[in-house]
Protein backbone atom coordinates (compact mmCIF):
# COMPACT_ATOMS: atom_id res chain seq x y z
CA UNK A 1 0.00 0.00 0.00
CA UNK A 2 1.42 3.51 -0.90
CA UNK A 3 0.80 5.87 1.32
CA UNK A 4 0.12 8.92 -0.62
CA UNK A 5 -2.88 6.64 -1.23
CA UNK A 6 -3.85 5.77 2.12
CA UNK A 7 -6.03 7.54 4.03
CA UNK A 8 -4.03 7.35 7.42
CA UNK A 9 -4.74 11.14 9.45
CA UNK A 10 -1.41 10.54 11.95
CA UNK A 11 -1.57 13.71 14.91
CA UNK A 12 0.80 15.33 16.61
CA UNK A 13 -1.10 16.20 19.61
CA UNK A 14 -3.19 13.92 22.27
CA UNK A 15 -6.71 14.04 22.14
CA UNK A 16 -8.00 15.85 24.73
CA UNK A 17 -10.21 13.22 26.30
CA UNK A 18 -7.38 10.80 26.03
CA UNK A 19 -6.96 8.77 29.64
CA UNK A 20 -5.53 5.13 28.03
CA UNK A 21 -2.27 4.96 26.34
CA UNK A 22 -4.02 2.71 24.09
CA UNK A 23 -6.61 5.82 23.37
CA UNK A 24 -3.90 8.46 22.99
CA UNK A 25 -1.70 6.13 20.63
CA UNK A 26 -4.66 4.80 18.39
CA UNK A 27 -5.92 8.20 17.71
CA UNK A 28 -2.85 9.64 17.17
CA UNK A 29 -1.68 6.91 14.79
CA UNK A 30 -5.00 7.32 12.56
CA UNK A 31 -6.41 3.55 13.83
CA UNK A 32 -9.59 5.26 15.65
CA UNK A 33 -11.51 8.27 15.57
CA UNK A 34 -14.38 8.86 18.33
CA UNK A 35 -17.90 9.48 16.91
CA UNK A 36 -19.71 9.78 20.18
CA UNK A 37 -19.24 8.52 23.89
CA UNK A 38 -18.95 4.83 23.79
CA UNK A 39 -18.92 4.86 19.69
CA UNK A 40 -15.67 4.62 17.76
CA UNK A 41 -14.89 4.75 13.80
CA UNK A 42 -12.14 2.29 13.00
CA UNK A 43 -10.00 3.88 9.87
CA UNK A 44 -8.19 1.82 7.04
CA UNK A 45 -5.31 1.20 9.68
CA UNK A 46 -7.32 0.18 12.60
CA UNK A 47 -9.44 -2.03 10.61
CA UNK A 48 -6.15 -3.90 9.27
CA UNK A 49 -5.38 -4.50 12.72
CA UNK A 50 -9.28 -5.97 13.45
CA UNK A 51 -8.92 -7.90 10.78
CA UNK A 52 -5.62 -9.66 11.73
CA UNK A 53 -6.91 -10.31 14.70
CA UNK A 54 -10.00 -11.59 13.56
CA UNK A 55 -8.05 -13.93 11.05
CA UNK A 56 -6.38 -15.35 13.99
CA UNK A 57 -9.45 -15.93 15.90
CA UNK A 58 -10.96 -17.76 13.08
CA UNK A 59 -7.92 -20.12 12.24
CA UNK A 60 -8.05 -21.23 15.80
CA UNK A 61 -11.88 -21.67 16.15
CA UNK A 62 -12.07 -23.34 12.98
CA UNK A 63 -9.06 -25.52 14.03
CA UNK A 64 -11.52 -26.98 17.49
CA UNK A 65 -14.55 -27.63 14.73
CA UNK A 66 -16.20 -24.38 15.23
CA UNK A 67 -18.43 -23.46 12.05
CA UNK A 68 -19.24 -19.35 11.10
CA UNK A 69 -22.69 -18.34 11.01
CA UNK A 70 -23.91 -14.48 11.32
CA UNK A 71 -26.93 -13.85 14.17
CA UNK A 72 -28.99 -10.50 13.98
CA UNK A 73 -28.10 -7.99 16.60
CA UNK A 74 -31.86 -6.78 16.63
CA UNK A 75 -34.05 -9.23 18.65
CA UNK A 76 -37.29 -9.67 19.80
CA UNK A 77 -37.93 -9.05 23.57
CA UNK A 78 -39.40 -12.25 24.17
CA UNK A 79 -36.94 -14.25 23.64
CA UNK A 80 -34.95 -12.51 26.21
CA UNK A 81 -38.28 -12.47 28.08
CA UNK A 82 -38.32 -16.40 28.26
CA UNK A 83 -35.02 -16.59 30.36
CA UNK A 84 -35.48 -14.00 33.05
CA UNK A 85 -33.05 -11.27 31.40
CA UNK A 86 -35.50 -9.11 30.25
CA UNK A 87 -35.90 -7.95 33.64
CA UNK A 88 -32.45 -8.88 35.41
CA UNK A 89 -30.33 -6.60 33.18
CA UNK A 90 -30.61 -3.04 34.17
CA UNK A 91 -30.23 -0.19 31.94
CA UNK A 92 -26.98 -1.30 30.42
CA UNK A 93 -29.67 -3.02 27.73
CA UNK A 94 -30.71 -1.15 24.95
CA UNK A 95 -34.43 -1.49 24.68
CA UNK A 96 -36.95 0.40 22.01
CA UNK A 97 -40.18 -0.39 20.04
CA UNK A 98 -40.49 -1.12 16.43
CA UNK A 99 -43.47 0.34 14.43
CA UNK A 100 -46.01 -2.08 15.43
CA UNK A 101 -44.82 -1.11 19.37
CA UNK A 102 -43.77 -4.62 19.84
CA UNK A 103 -40.89 -4.46 22.24
CA UNK A 104 -36.96 -5.42 21.15
CA UNK A 105 -33.57 -5.07 22.24
CA UNK A 106 -30.12 -4.87 20.92
CA UNK A 107 -27.63 -7.59 21.40
CA UNK A 108 -25.47 -7.56 24.51
CA UNK A 109 -24.87 -11.18 24.02
CA UNK A 110 -26.20 -13.78 22.19
CA UNK A 111 -26.57 -16.63 24.31
CA UNK A 112 -30.42 -16.63 24.09
CA UNK A 113 -30.75 -16.46 19.83
CA UNK A 114 -27.83 -19.52 19.74
CA UNK A 115 -30.01 -21.42 22.10
CA UNK A 116 -33.31 -20.85 20.60
CA UNK A 117 -31.77 -21.60 16.84
CA UNK A 118 -30.59 -25.12 18.12
CA UNK A 119 -33.49 -26.28 19.87
CA UNK A 120 -35.24 -25.65 16.20
CA UNK A 121 -32.49 -26.98 14.84
CA UNK A 122 -30.64 -30.21 16.56
CA UNK A 123 -32.91 -32.89 17.19
CA UNK A 124 -30.69 -35.94 18.29
CA UNK A 125 -27.52 -36.95 20.60
CA UNK A 126 -26.66 -38.30 17.09
CA UNK A 127 -26.26 -34.72 15.90
CA UNK A 128 -23.86 -33.21 18.86
CA UNK A 129 -21.49 -31.88 19.64
CA UNK A 130 -21.93 -28.85 17.80
CA UNK A 131 -19.66 -25.28 18.28
CA UNK A 132 -21.26 -22.09 16.37
CA UNK A 133 -18.87 -19.24 16.01
CA UNK A 134 -19.35 -15.56 14.99
CA UNK A 135 -18.01 -12.27 15.16
CA UNK A 136 -20.45 -10.03 15.89
CA UNK A 137 -21.94 -6.70 16.85
CA UNK A 138 -23.14 -6.20 20.35
CA UNK A 139 -24.33 -3.31 21.91
CA UNK A 140 -24.33 -1.98 26.02
CA UNK A 141 -25.15 1.31 27.18
CA UNK A 142 -22.03 2.23 29.03
CA UNK A 143 -22.18 4.18 32.47
CA UNK A 144 -18.84 5.58 32.05
CA UNK A 145 -17.62 5.19 28.34
CA UNK A 146 -14.17 5.85 28.55
CA UNK A 147 -10.51 4.48 27.97
CA UNK A 148 -10.80 4.94 24.07
CA UNK A 149 -12.07 1.04 22.53
CA UNK A 150 -11.78 -0.36 25.72
CA UNK A 151 -15.17 0.34 27.22
CA UNK A 152 -17.32 1.09 24.56
CA UNK A 153 -21.29 1.06 23.82
CA UNK A 154 -20.75 -0.49 20.20
CA UNK A 155 -18.56 -3.13 19.69
CA UNK A 156 -17.55 -6.10 18.12
CA UNK A 157 -17.01 -9.66 19.59
CA UNK A 158 -16.34 -13.16 18.74
CA UNK A 159 -18.65 -15.34 20.52
CA UNK A 160 -19.39 -18.82 20.51
CA UNK A 161 -21.59 -21.26 21.96
CA UNK A 162 -20.72 -25.00 22.60
CA UNK A 163 -24.22 -28.05 22.48
CA UNK A 164 -23.27 -30.84 24.02
CA UNK A 165 -25.51 -33.81 25.80
CA UNK A 166 -24.23 -34.04 28.56
CA UNK A 167 -21.50 -32.42 31.57
CA UNK A 168 -18.78 -34.87 30.21
CA UNK A 169 -19.19 -33.36 27.12
CA UNK A 170 -18.99 -29.73 27.92
CA UNK A 171 -15.99 -30.60 29.60
CA UNK A 172 -14.71 -31.45 26.72
CA UNK A 173 -15.43 -28.31 24.73
CA UNK A 174 -14.60 -26.36 27.43
CA UNK A 175 -11.35 -27.69 27.48
CA UNK A 176 -11.13 -27.18 23.49
CA UNK A 177 -12.09 -23.82 23.82
CA UNK A 178 -9.48 -22.58 26.54
CA UNK A 179 -6.49 -24.26 24.68
CA UNK A 180 -8.24 -22.18 21.47
CA UNK A 181 -8.10 -18.79 23.74
CA UNK A 182 -5.08 -19.25 24.95
CA UNK A 183 -3.27 -19.80 21.52
CA UNK A 184 -5.18 -16.83 19.68
CA UNK A 185 -3.74 -14.38 22.96
CA UNK A 186 -0.57 -15.93 22.67
CA UNK A 187 -0.24 -15.43 18.59
CA UNK A 188 -1.43 -11.65 19.15
CA UNK A 189 1.15 -11.27 20.95
CA UNK A 190 -0.50 -10.56 24.69
CA UNK A 191 1.13 -11.25 27.94
CA UNK A 192 -2.15 -12.95 29.84
CA UNK A 193 -3.24 -14.62 32.77
CA UNK A 194 -6.50 -16.87 32.97
CA UNK A 195 -8.53 -16.61 36.01
CA UNK A 196 -11.51 -18.01 38.18
CA UNK A 197 -14.35 -15.57 37.95
CA UNK A 198 -17.83 -14.89 38.58
CA UNK A 199 -20.21 -16.26 35.84
CA UNK A 200 -22.78 -12.77 37.02
CA UNK A 201 -25.36 -12.13 34.80
CA UNK A 202 -24.36 -15.14 32.51
CA UNK A 203 -25.21 -17.71 34.91
CA UNK A 204 -23.61 -21.37 35.39
CA UNK A 205 -21.55 -23.55 36.79
CA UNK A 206 -18.31 -22.14 36.12
CA UNK A 207 -15.74 -19.08 34.43
CA UNK A 208 -12.87 -18.25 33.71
CA UNK A 209 -11.60 -14.76 32.32
CA UNK A 210 -8.70 -13.49 29.76
CA UNK A 211 -6.81 -11.07 31.63
CA UNK A 212 -4.07 -9.11 29.72
CA UNK A 213 -2.08 -6.86 32.34
CA UNK A 214 -2.03 -3.18 31.84
CA UNK A 215 -2.44 -0.23 34.27
CA UNK A 216 -5.12 0.57 31.89
CA UNK A 217 -7.49 -2.20 33.15
CA UNK A 218 -10.21 -1.78 35.20
CA UNK A 219 -10.10 -5.18 36.83
CA UNK A 220 -7.66 -6.56 39.30
CA UNK A 221 -6.46 -10.07 39.81
CA UNK A 222 -4.76 -11.97 42.12
CA UNK A 223 -2.29 -13.98 41.18
CA UNK A 224 0.35 -16.78 43.16
CA UNK A 225 3.42 -17.00 41.47
CA UNK A 226 4.35 -20.08 43.81
CA UNK A 227 1.26 -22.05 42.79
CA UNK A 228 -0.17 -20.61 39.43
CA UNK A 229 -3.43 -19.52 41.12
CA UNK A 230 -5.05 -17.10 39.93
CA UNK A 231 -8.73 -15.15 40.21
CA UNK A 232 -10.59 -11.73 39.58
CA UNK A 233 -10.99 -9.96 42.66
CA UNK A 234 -14.70 -10.61 42.74
CA UNK A 235 -14.20 -13.90 43.49
CA UNK A 236 -10.98 -14.00 44.68
CA UNK A 237 -10.25 -15.84 48.20
CA UNK A 238 -7.37 -15.64 49.88
CA UNK A 239 -5.34 -16.16 53.80
CA UNK A 240 -6.14 -12.49 55.76
CA UNK A 241 -3.06 -12.43 57.90
CA UNK A 242 -3.99 -12.20 61.32
CA UNK A 243 -5.43 -9.17 63.35
CA UNK A 244 -3.39 -7.11 66.06
CA UNK A 245 -4.34 -5.28 68.97
CA UNK A 246 -7.68 -5.89 70.94
CA UNK A 247 -8.00 -8.80 73.21
CA UNK A 248 -11.09 -11.19 73.94
CA UNK A 249 -12.66 -9.55 77.38
CA UNK A 250 -16.81 -9.56 76.92
CA UNK A 251 -18.52 -7.03 75.19
CA UNK A 252 -18.47 -3.37 77.07
CA UNK A 253 -19.36 -0.71 75.90
CA UNK A 254 -17.21 2.60 75.42
CA UNK A 255 -17.78 6.28 74.38
CA UNK A 256 -17.10 7.38 71.16
CA UNK A 257 -18.38 10.72 70.75
CA UNK A 258 -18.57 12.17 67.38
CA UNK A 259 -16.62 9.20 66.04
CA UNK A 260 -17.97 7.11 62.99
CA UNK A 261 -15.80 6.22 60.54
CA UNK A 262 -12.88 2.83 61.27
CA UNK A 263 -10.23 5.33 60.97
CA UNK A 264 -11.44 7.90 63.10
CA UNK A 265 -12.67 5.25 65.52
CA UNK A 266 -8.86 3.57 65.66
CA UNK A 267 -7.27 7.02 66.20
CA UNK A 268 -9.67 7.67 69.22
CA UNK A 269 -8.99 4.13 70.97
CA UNK A 270 -5.38 3.97 69.92
CA UNK A 271 -5.87 0.30 68.53
CA UNK A 272 -5.42 -0.86 64.92
CA UNK A 273 -7.86 -0.77 62.36
CA UNK A 274 -7.77 -5.15 62.03
CA UNK A 275 -9.08 -4.77 65.66
CA UNK A 276 -12.25 -3.45 64.12
CA UNK A 277 -15.43 -4.66 62.49
CA UNK A 278 -17.06 -2.80 59.72
CA UNK A 279 -20.77 -3.23 60.17
CA UNK A 280 -22.01 -2.57 56.37
CA UNK A 281 -26.01 -3.01 55.97
CA UNK A 282 -27.72 -4.04 52.26
CA UNK A 283 -30.85 -4.83 50.92
CA UNK A 284 -31.36 -7.52 48.70
CA UNK A 285 -34.89 -9.48 47.72
CA UNK A 286 -35.31 -11.44 51.21
CA UNK A 287 -34.89 -7.88 53.11
CA UNK A 288 -32.58 -5.90 54.85
CA UNK A 289 -28.72 -8.12 56.00
CA UNK A 290 -25.89 -6.99 57.84
CA UNK A 291 -22.45 -7.77 56.28
CA UNK A 292 -19.17 -7.56 58.11
CA UNK A 293 -15.23 -7.80 57.61
CA UNK A 294 -12.47 -6.31 59.41
CA UNK A 295 -11.51 -2.61 59.69
CA UNK A 296 -8.69 -2.87 57.58
CA UNK A 297 -10.42 -5.04 55.07
CA UNK A 298 -12.61 -3.78 51.93
CA UNK A 299 -16.22 -5.53 51.72
CA UNK A 300 -16.30 -6.92 47.80
CA UNK A 301 -20.12 -6.76 46.94
CA UNK A 302 -20.20 -9.27 44.67
CA UNK A 303 -18.96 -11.82 46.97
CA UNK A 304 -21.92 -10.81 49.22
CA UNK A 305 -24.50 -11.66 46.05
CA UNK A 306 -23.62 -14.79 45.27
CA UNK A 307 -23.66 -16.08 48.41
CA UNK A 308 -27.01 -14.70 49.28
CA UNK A 309 -27.97 -15.85 45.95
CA UNK A 310 -29.26 -12.20 45.42
CA UNK A 311 -28.45 -8.99 43.98
CA UNK A 312 -27.83 -6.18 46.42
CA UNK A 313 -27.54 -2.51 46.91
CA UNK A 314 -26.33 -0.66 50.40
CA UNK A 315 -29.27 0.41 52.06
CA UNK A 316 -30.39 3.86 52.91
CA UNK A 317 -29.21 5.85 55.90
CA UNK A 318 -33.18 6.54 56.48
CA UNK A 319 -33.52 2.42 56.12
CA UNK A 320 -30.78 2.04 58.49
CA UNK A 321 -32.46 4.08 61.19
CA UNK A 322 -35.65 2.56 60.72
CA UNK A 323 -34.20 -0.70 61.05
CA UNK A 324 -31.51 -0.78 63.13
CA UNK A 325 -32.64 2.35 65.35
CA UNK A 326 -29.42 4.41 64.80
CA UNK A 327 -27.37 5.71 62.77
CA UNK A 328 -24.78 4.24 59.80
CA UNK A 329 -21.84 5.15 61.75
CA UNK A 330 -22.80 3.24 65.11
CA UNK A 331 -24.81 0.21 64.06
CA UNK A 332 -23.11 -3.72 65.28
CA UNK A 333 -23.98 -7.20 64.90
CA UNK A 334 -24.86 -7.36 68.54
CA UNK A 335 -28.47 -7.72 69.66
CA UNK A 336 -29.70 -7.11 66.14
CA UNK A 337 -33.14 -8.69 65.23
CA UNK A 338 -31.58 -9.10 61.14
CA UNK A 339 -29.74 -11.69 59.48
CA UNK A 340 -26.27 -10.64 59.68
CA UNK A 341 -23.11 -12.90 57.40
CA UNK A 342 -19.71 -12.46 58.92
CA UNK A 343 -16.54 -12.72 56.79
CA UNK A 344 -14.55 -15.93 57.21
CA UNK A 345 -11.23 -13.94 58.61
CA UNK A 346 -13.42 -12.98 62.03
CA UNK A 347 -13.86 -16.75 62.45
CA UNK A 348 -12.84 -17.95 65.76
CA UNK A 349 -11.30 -20.71 62.96
CA UNK A 350 -9.60 -17.80 60.91
CA UNK A 351 -5.88 -16.68 61.16
CA UNK A 352 -6.20 -14.65 63.94
CA UNK A 353 -8.36 -17.50 65.93
CA UNK A 354 -10.62 -16.50 68.94
CA UNK A 355 -10.12 -12.80 70.14
CA UNK A 356 -12.26 -9.64 70.94
CA UNK A 357 -12.95 -6.79 68.54
CA UNK A 358 -14.52 -3.53 68.50
CA UNK A 359 -18.12 -2.88 66.85
CA UNK A 360 -20.87 -0.31 66.66
CA UNK A 361 -23.30 -1.22 69.65
CA UNK A 362 -26.57 0.33 67.90
CA UNK A 363 -26.19 3.17 70.00
CA UNK A 364 -25.29 6.90 68.82
CA UNK A 365 -21.25 7.81 70.21
CA UNK A 366 -20.87 3.97 71.71
CA UNK A 367 -18.98 1.19 70.82
CA UNK A 368 -18.70 -2.67 71.68
CA UNK A 369 -15.37 -3.77 72.76
CA UNK A 370 -14.35 -7.18 73.85
CA UNK A 371 -16.96 -8.69 71.07
CA UNK A 372 -15.95 -12.30 69.71
CA UNK A 373 -18.01 -13.37 66.45
CA UNK A 374 -19.76 -16.15 66.90
CA UNK A 375 -20.47 -15.93 70.16
CA UNK A 376 -21.70 -12.51 71.32
CA UNK A 377 -24.03 -12.67 67.60
CA UNK A 378 -25.11 -15.63 65.71
CA UNK A 379 -24.08 -15.26 62.29
CA UNK A 380 -23.07 -17.04 59.06
CA UNK A 381 -19.10 -17.39 57.91
CA UNK A 382 -18.22 -16.73 54.27
CA UNK A 383 -16.01 -15.28 52.18
CA UNK A 384 -16.46 -11.48 51.67
CA UNK A 385 -13.39 -9.87 51.78
CA UNK A 386 -11.26 -8.36 49.12
CA UNK A 387 -8.07 -10.10 48.93
CA UNK A 388 -4.95 -7.39 49.60
CA UNK A 389 -1.93 -7.87 48.03
CA UNK A 390 0.28 -10.46 50.14
CA UNK A 391 -2.40 -12.26 51.93
CA UNK A 392 -1.55 -16.26 51.35
CA UNK A 393 -2.69 -18.22 48.76
CA UNK A 394 -5.87 -19.93 49.47
CA UNK A 395 -3.84 -23.17 47.85
CA UNK A 396 -0.48 -23.15 49.18
CA UNK A 397 -0.06 -20.14 51.60
CA UNK A 398 2.62 -18.18 49.77
CA UNK A 399 1.41 -14.12 49.12
CA UNK A 400 -0.38 -13.31 46.47
CA UNK A 401 -0.12 -10.61 43.95
CA UNK A 402 -2.65 -8.23 43.20
CA UNK A 403 -2.68 -6.73 39.42
CA UNK A 404 -4.47 -4.13 37.20
CA UNK A 405 -5.84 -5.88 33.81
CA UNK A 406 -8.03 -5.12 30.94
CA UNK A 407 -10.25 -8.56 30.21
CA UNK A 408 -9.90 -9.51 26.68
CA UNK A 409 -12.06 -12.89 26.77
CA UNK A 410 -13.96 -14.91 28.94
CA UNK A 411 -15.45 -18.70 29.08
CA UNK A 412 -18.55 -19.92 30.37
CA UNK A 413 -19.85 -23.62 31.59
CA UNK A 414 -23.47 -21.94 31.18
CA UNK A 415 -25.08 -26.20 31.23
CA UNK A 416 -28.83 -25.90 30.98
CA UNK A 417 -29.51 -22.37 32.13
CA UNK A 418 -30.55 -20.68 28.59
CA UNK A 419 -32.01 -24.62 26.71
CA UNK A 420 -34.42 -25.38 29.04
CA UNK A 421 -36.34 -21.94 29.29
CA UNK A 422 -35.89 -22.09 25.68
CA UNK A 423 -36.98 -25.59 25.39
CA UNK A 424 -33.84 -26.62 23.50
CA UNK A 425 -34.13 -30.44 23.95
CA UNK A 426 -32.65 -33.36 21.96
CA UNK A 427 -34.04 -37.07 21.92
CA UNK A 428 -30.92 -38.64 23.96
CA UNK A 429 -29.76 -42.53 23.75
CA UNK A 430 -32.13 -43.93 25.63
CA UNK A 431 -34.49 -41.79 23.12
CA UNK A 432 -35.98 -39.51 26.21
CA UNK A 433 -35.76 -35.59 25.68
CA UNK A 434 -33.06 -34.03 27.05
CA UNK A 435 -32.09 -30.20 27.31
CA UNK A 436 -28.72 -28.88 25.47
CA UNK A 437 -25.86 -28.66 27.55
CA UNK A 438 -24.05 -25.12 26.55
CA UNK A 439 -20.80 -23.45 26.77
CA UNK A 440 -19.92 -19.90 25.93
CA UNK A 441 -17.33 -17.95 25.23
CA UNK A 442 -16.02 -14.59 23.80
CA UNK A 443 -12.82 -12.70 23.31
CA UNK A 444 -12.88 -8.60 22.16
CA UNK A 445 -10.91 -7.81 19.16
CA UNK A 446 -10.72 -4.62 19.52
CA UNK A 447 -9.60 -5.02 23.62
CA UNK A 448 -7.30 -7.30 22.27
CA UNK A 449 -5.93 -4.30 20.26
CA UNK A 450 -6.01 -1.82 22.79
CA UNK A 451 -3.99 -4.50 25.39
CA UNK A 452 -1.65 -5.25 22.47
CA UNK A 453 -0.65 -0.95 22.44
CA UNK A 454 -0.94 -1.11 26.70
CA UNK A 455 1.75 -3.82 26.74
CA UNK A 456 4.12 -2.92 23.42
CA UNK A 457 4.55 1.09 23.02
CA UNK A 458 7.83 3.36 23.65
CA UNK A 459 7.60 7.13 24.45
CA UNK A 460 7.70 7.31 20.04
CA UNK A 461 4.77 4.80 19.64
CA UNK A 462 3.11 1.61 19.13
CA UNK A 463 5.58 -1.54 18.95
CA UNK A 464 2.96 -3.73 17.67
CA UNK A 465 2.95 -7.16 17.43
CA UNK A 466 4.25 -8.83 13.95
CA UNK A 467 1.22 -11.06 13.66
CA UNK A 468 -1.22 -8.64 14.08
CA UNK A 469 0.73 -5.16 13.05
CA UNK A 470 -1.35 -3.23 10.45
CA UNK A 471 1.44 -3.60 7.70
CA UNK A 472 4.11 -6.15 8.33
CA UNK A 473 6.96 -3.60 7.20
CA UNK A 474 7.16 0.37 7.11
CA UNK A 475 8.62 1.40 4.20
CA UNK A 476 10.13 5.28 3.73
CA UNK A 477 12.01 6.66 0.85
CA UNK A 478 13.84 10.11 1.99
CA UNK A 479 13.25 12.07 -1.25
CA UNK A 480 10.94 10.81 -3.98
CA UNK A 481 12.57 13.17 -5.89
CA UNK A 482 15.70 11.38 -6.06
CA UNK A 483 15.21 9.08 -9.10
CA UNK A 484 17.78 6.52 -7.70
CA UNK A 485 15.45 6.26 -4.61
CA UNK A 486 12.27 6.37 -6.06
CA UNK A 487 13.31 3.58 -8.85
CA UNK A 488 15.25 1.07 -5.83
CA UNK A 489 11.79 1.66 -3.63
CA UNK A 490 9.21 0.81 -6.50
CA UNK A 491 11.81 -2.60 -7.02
CA UNK A 492 11.85 -3.65 -3.56
CA UNK A 493 8.03 -2.58 -2.99
CA UNK A 494 7.38 -5.15 -5.77
CA UNK A 495 9.66 -8.09 -4.73
CA UNK A 496 8.02 -7.36 -1.18
CA UNK A 497 4.55 -8.04 -2.35
CA UNK A 498 5.37 -10.71 -4.94
CA UNK A 499 6.93 -12.59 -1.80
CA UNK A 500 4.07 -11.84 0.62
CA UNK A 501 5.02 -9.42 2.35
CA UNK A 502 2.52 -6.26 3.66
CA UNK A 503 4.35 -3.22 2.97
CA UNK A 504 3.35 0.34 3.41
CA UNK A 505 5.32 2.29 0.82
CA UNK A 506 5.73 5.89 2.66
CA UNK A 507 6.22 7.35 -1.16
CA UNK A 508 4.72 10.85 0.33
CA UNK A 509 6.29 14.11 -0.69
CA UNK A 510 6.60 15.38 2.86
CA UNK A 511 9.99 15.81 4.97
CA UNK A 512 12.07 12.66 6.21
CA UNK A 513 11.13 13.72 9.60
CA UNK A 514 7.61 13.51 9.22
CA UNK A 515 7.95 10.26 7.61
CA UNK A 516 10.23 8.98 10.28
CA UNK A 517 7.63 10.05 13.11
CA UNK A 518 5.03 8.31 11.64
CA UNK A 519 6.60 5.38 10.79
CA UNK A 520 7.64 5.05 14.58
CA UNK A 521 4.05 5.95 15.60
CA UNK A 522 2.10 3.85 13.49
CA UNK A 523 5.12 0.77 15.05
CA UNK A 524 5.14 -1.58 12.03
CA UNK A 525 7.66 -4.51 12.81
CA UNK A 526 10.33 -3.42 10.61
CA UNK A 527 11.43 -0.26 9.24
CA UNK A 528 13.46 -0.29 5.49
CA UNK A 529 14.85 3.35 4.64
CA UNK A 530 16.30 3.79 0.75
CA UNK A 531 18.03 6.88 1.22
CA UNK A 532 21.39 8.35 0.31
CA UNK A 533 22.61 4.48 -0.16
CA UNK A 534 20.55 3.72 -3.08
CA UNK A 535 23.39 4.86 -5.00
CA UNK A 536 25.68 2.08 -3.58
CA UNK A 537 22.61 -0.38 -3.22
CA UNK A 538 22.09 0.13 0.17
CA UNK A 539 19.38 0.29 2.50
CA UNK A 540 18.93 0.98 6.05
CA UNK A 541 16.96 -1.87 7.76
CA UNK A 542 15.66 -1.05 11.62
CA UNK A 543 13.85 -2.80 13.86
CA UNK A 544 10.82 -1.12 15.74
CA UNK A 545 11.46 -2.76 19.19
CA UNK A 546 15.20 -2.02 20.07
CA UNK A 547 15.48 0.28 17.01
CA UNK A 548 18.50 -1.79 16.33
CA UNK A 549 19.60 -0.17 13.01
CA UNK A 550 22.04 -1.48 9.75
CA UNK A 551 22.85 -0.77 6.50
CA UNK A 552 21.89 -3.89 4.05
CA UNK A 553 23.19 -4.53 0.47
CA UNK A 554 19.69 -5.12 -1.35
CA UNK A 555 20.73 -8.73 -2.75
CA UNK A 556 20.86 -9.52 0.97
CA UNK A 557 17.16 -7.21 2.09
CA UNK A 558 14.76 -10.17 1.82
CA UNK A 559 16.85 -12.48 3.80
CA UNK A 560 17.81 -10.33 6.38
CA UNK A 561 14.58 -9.04 6.94
CA UNK A 562 13.50 -11.87 7.36
CA UNK A 563 15.76 -12.63 10.38
CA UNK A 564 14.38 -9.37 12.18
CA UNK A 565 11.25 -10.12 11.24
CA UNK A 566 11.42 -13.58 13.00
CA UNK A 567 13.44 -12.04 15.73
CA UNK A 568 10.47 -9.20 16.21
CA UNK A 569 7.89 -10.17 19.13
Amino acid sequence: MRASELFMPTLKEDPADSEAVSHRLLVRGGFVRRFSAGMYIFLPLGWRVMERVNSIMREEMNAIGGQEVSMPTLHPAEVWKETGRYDEIGPEMFRLNDRSDRPMVLAMTHEEIFAWMAGRELRSYRDLPQTWYQIQLKFRDEPRAKGGILRVREFLMKDSYSFDIDEAGLEESYARHAGAYDRILSRCGLDFYRVDSDPGMMGGAQAHEYMAPSAAGEDRVAICPACGYAANTELARSKANAAQGEEESGPREVATPGQKSIEQVSDFLGIPASSLIKTLAYQHEDGFVLALVRGDHELRESKLARYLQHPVRAASPDEVAEVMGTDVGSIGPVGASVRVVTDEALSPRGPAGKRGYVVGANKNDIHLRGVVPGEDWETEFTDLHEVQEGEGCPDCGAPVHLEQVIEVGNIFKLGTRYSEPLGATVLGEDGKERPLVMGSYGIGPARVAAAAVEQNHDDDGICWPRAIAPFDVYMVTVKMEDEKQRELSQELYTRMTEEGWECLWDDRQERAGVKFKDAELIGCPVRITVGRGATDGLVELEARVGKEREDVPVDRLMARMQEVWQAAP
